[in-house]
């Protein structure tokens, strides 16, 4: 599935789940050092599952055939994340979401964020939630 048909599946809904993750999960530095090492170990490109970036971690089916590539390996879902939040060298994980493919495999927005935060030693159950303070009462004129 080819990004233009990941959108058109995503404005009609047709199988696609997204979940905003609330109060949104933060993978301590230690964990989150390990993750990342993790995924760059299982990149698509190098026979793994995982293709991450700074703001997206993508799982896919299969592994690339070539570096660059993604042939027929279909995108299984996606992790929004954001680095360096709330502190330097943690990760906040705010959205989640499993493609048409992915629902029809069985996958599920728990599933696919457990499988990334495993190599971290977390699941999305267990990992430290971000500290959400109420916002500030709104000024006001006398």
């Amino acid at each position: 599935m080819d990004d233009f048909e990941m959108l058109v599946a995503e404005a009609y809904d047709e199988g696609v789940v997204t979940e905003v993750i609330r109060p949104a999960a933060v993978l301590p530095e230690e964990a989150a050092r390990r993750v990342l090492v993790e995924l760059a170990l299982h990149d698509v490109a190098a026979g793994g599952l995982w293709n991450s970036e700074p703001t997206q971690w993508r799982r896919y089916d299969r592994s690339w055939d070539q570096p660059g590539a993604q042939g027929d390996a279909q995108l299984i879902g996606t992790m929004q994340v954001a680095y360096g939040t709330p502190t330097r060298y943690e990760i906040t994980i705010y959205r989640a979401t499993v493609t048409q493919v992915g629902t029809a495999a069985g996958w599920t927005v728990e599933t696919l964020c457990d499988e990334a935060l495993a190599f971290g030693g977390h699941t999305l159950a267990s990992c430290p939630r971000a500290d959400l303070k109420p916002p500030p009462k709104p000024f006001r004129f006398r």
